[in-house]
C-alpha cells in the first residue's frame, strides 16, 4: 500500500492534547491548524453564486478572465512584471498541486528534491509519492556538488514565518540555472508581511524579469479566506507550466467553474484583502505579547500566519502545558527535526478565542 511509504498524518497524533483542550470549562482555543475562521466577502459569494449555472465541463487551464485576473493581481499587490496569462495555471488548492508537483513533472527514482530545514510536510510527500529522494538544507552550500531535481523555497516560511530577502532569492536563482534545477517557490503568505516586505521570485529583483526555471505557488486561502474553495494557481516559466497543463489535462486536474469565478472576484478585489490583513495583524498585536510574557521566546514570525515560540522545552511538553489551558498548538516536530523545541502557533482563529487565549496566557505568567 502507498500510505505505508508515507508519514503518519501529523495531525493525527495530537488527539490526546485535543482531548485536554476540549476540557476546558470555557472550551478550546484551537491554534493548530492555519484555517481561516472569518466570513468569505460578499462580492466573492456574490461572484460564485452568478456562476453556479454551469452544467459543462472546465478547462484544465481556466478561463482567460482568471489567468488574466492573476497577472494583474501579481503585479499590483506584489510587483510582478514580465508574466503572460497563459503562463497561469489554476489549481484546486496549493497542497494538491504541492503533493502531485513531482509527479507530474515525471520526477522519481534518482532524483531529489530539496526542501527547507523547517518546512510544509506536503514537499516531502509529494516528493515521496513520486518516489524521489529528500534533501533537508537552507543553503546552497549544504547541498555541495549534488544536482537535485526541484528545489523548494518558502517565503514567508511555514511554520517560521521567516522571509528570505532578495540577495539570497537571487543566489538561489542563479545557483539553479546554472545546474538547470527547477525552483518552485511556495508563496501563500507573501501578502502577510509584518515587520519585513516578502518579496517574489518572479519580482524582476531577483529574476531581472526572467522568469525560465521558476514557478510561483498562490493561493487564496489565508489572504481572502477560500481554504473551503480550494483556489489556488501556480505561475511563472511558460514552459514549465505548459507541462504542468499537459499532464493535468489527462488527470482530470479541473479547478469548478464556480471557483473560478469567484477567484476572479477576489482577485480584482483589494479591498476585502487588506481587511482580512488587518485582521491578522490585530491578532497577531493580541497574541504576540502575550507569549513573550508568559514566557515564551518568538523566532522570526516577521510575517505569515504563524508564531514560532519555544519555552525551551521539547515541543511535546509545550503542546501539553498549553492544552491544560485549553489552547491547542502545533508541535515544531512536524516540519522538521529542527522544530523539535518549538511549536507553531497560528493566528486564525477569532477575536473572541484569541482573546481567550491571551487571557489564559496572562493567568499562567500570574
Amino acid at each position: 500500500m502507498k500510505s505505508a511509504s508515507l508519514p503518519v498524518f501529523p495531525w493525527d497524533t495530537l488527539a490526546d492534547a485535543t482531548a485536554a483542550a476540549r476540557a476546558h470549562p470555557d472550551g478550546i482555543v484551537d491554534l493548530s491548524v492555519g484555517t481561516p475562521v472569518d466570513d468569505v466577502a460578499p462580492v466573492i459569494r456574490d461572484a460564485l453564486a452568478a456562476a453556479s449555472s454551469a452544467p459543462g465541463y472546465p478547462t484544465t487551464h481556466g478561463t482567460p478572465a482568471l489567468r488574466e485576473a492573476a497577472v494583474s493581481a501579481l503585479r499590483r499587490r506584489y510587483g510582478i512584471t514580465h508574466l503572460a496569462p497563459g503562463s497561469v495555471l489554476p489549481a484546486i488548492g496549493t497542497k494538491e498541486l504541492i503533493a502531485w508537483l513531482p509527479t507530474v513533472l515525471g520526477l522519481g527514482a534518482g532524483d531529489t528534491v530539496v526542501v527547507p530545514e523547517l518546512a510544509y510536510p506536503t514537499y516531502e510527500v509529494g516528493a515521496l509519492l513520486a518516489g524521489a529522494a529528500v534533501a533537508r538544507a537552507d543553503s546552497l552550500t549544504q547541498l555541495g556538488p549534488s544536482v537535485p531535481a526541484l528545489v523548494y523555497v518558502n517565503s514567508p516560511s511555514n511554520p517560521t514565518g521567516r522571509v528570505l530577502g532578495v540577495d539570497h532569492l537571487r543566489k538561489v536563482v542563479g545557483w539553479a540555472r546554472d545546474r538547470g534545477v527547477l525552483v518552485a517557490s511556495d508563496e501563500c503568505y507573501l501578502g502577510l508581511g509584518w515587520d519585513v516586505a516578502p518579496v517574489s521570485v518572479l519580482h524582476p529583483d531577483v529574476c531581472d524579469g526572467d522568469h525560465t526555471g521558476l514557478l510561483a505557488v498562490h493561493s487564496l486561502s489565508k489572504t481572502s479566506s477560500l481554504a473551503g474553495y480550494r483556489a489556488g494557481f501556480v505561475a511563472g516559466d511558460p514552459a514549465v507550466v505548459a507541462e504542468l497543463l499537459a499532464v493535468r489535462k489527462h488527470a482530470g486536474m479541473m479547478v469548478p467553474t464556480p471557483i473560478q469565478a469567484a477567484m476572479v472576484a477576489a482577485l480584482d478585489d483589494d479591498a476585502h484583502e487588506r481587511e482580512q490583513r488587518e485582521r491578522y495583524a490585530r491578532r497577531r498585536d493580541a497574541l504576540l505579547p502575550a507569549l513573550l510574557a508568559a514566557g515564551f521566546t518568538v523566532d522570526h514570525s516577521e510575517a505569515g500566519l504563524y508564531l514560532w515560540a519555544t519555552r525551551g522545552e521539547p515541543c511535546r511538553d509545550t503542546v501539553t502545558w498549553l492544552a491544560q489551558k485549553g489552547i491547542l498548538v502545533a508541535p515544531g516536530e512536524f516540519y522538521g527535526p529542527r522544530g523539535a523545541r518549538h511549536v507553531r502557533v497560528a493566528l486564525t482563529a477569532t477575536d473572541e478565542r484569541i482573546a481567550a487565549a491571551v487571557a489564559r496566557l496572562a493567568d499562567s505568567a500570574r
